[in-house]
């Protein structure tokens, strides 16, 4: 059973940083993709930012520029650097794995870590 594990979250003021990290039961080489999401208070859960196995990323518009997305193989750990925080990014995050193995999809999710950012 895959078990994904985030820490890192916490209170911060607007224009601070924080540092997500997300540790893996398993080797992240067997993942398709890696990333993470974000669900505040009353919205749906949305993508954050994403990391290929083949080391491509994407984020969201609202992210761009902000955050970093990294990944160490050899801690089998997915990063979400978090800079300019804003009130905007509150929010509690998710980390996120997906395999896809002879045509099936499987999707992994953390348990999740709130992000509080005060104005």
């Amino acid at each position: 059973q895959v078990q994904l594990v985030e820490s890192g979250g916490g209170l911060v003021q607007a224009g601070g940083s924080l540092r997500l990290s997300c540790a893996a039961s398993t080797t992240i080489f067997s993942f398709d993709t890696m990333g993470w999401y974000r669900q505040a208070p009353g919205n749906q859960r949305e993508l954050v930012a994403r990391l290929t196995s083949g080391g491509s990323s994407n984020y969201a518009e609202s992210v761009k520029g902000r955050f970093t997305i990294s990944r160490d193989n050899a801690q089998n750990t997915v990063y979400l650097q978090m800079n300019s925080l804003k009130p905007g990014d509150t929010a509690v995050y998710y980390c996120n794995a997906e395999k896809v193995s002879y045509g099936r999809r499987s999707l992994y999710w953390g348990q999740g870590t709130q992000v509080t950012v005060s104005s």
